[in-house]
């Protein structure tokens, strides 16, 4: 099988493209959550503590000079980072939860009755029994 084929064959699989997708709405959740905490989650917060803003807390570490810019640990930027981080892995918590309690669901089903025909079988066999004939 020549290289381009294999390749099709293997881009072409279910799982592929099924991950393909769940990638491009990872994306797009993520970019929800930044919103989320930049924009509705961090302003309160910010308020709460004496109005700061977390995006623009940072440590100079080495001041501008001339044309180089200033080194900073910007800490507001990685605490909020931190947060998209916490609530997207606690949403992919509740899907897994809600995945798996769906599991449960179908694994608890009851067993699926028996056929007719078995259960006419058993029937025969119940009624040899009761007649004293000896039954494999």
């Amino acid at each position: 099988m020549g290289f381009a084929k294999e390749f099709k064959a293997f881009a072409m699989r279910g799982n592929v493209m099924d991950m393909a997708v769940g990638i491009v709405i990872g994306v797009a959740f993520g970019k929800i959550v930044t919103s989320l905490v930049n924009d509705i989650i961090m302003p309160p917060i910010g308020v709460l503590m004496g109005g700061v803003d977390f995006s623009h807390l940072a440590v100079t570490l080495k001041a501008a000079a001339g044309s180089e810019p200033a080194v900073a640990l910007k800490y507001g930027a990685f605490l909020s980072t931190i947060i998209d981080f916490l609530i997207v892995a606690f949403a992919i918590f509740l899907v897994i939860k809600g995945l798996n309690a769906l599991k449960r669901k179908k694994e608890e089903a009851p067993p699926a009755p028996p056929p007719v025909q078995e259960m006419i079988l058993r029937e025969i066999r119940d009624i040899l029994r009761s007649k004293g004939e000896k039954i494999l």
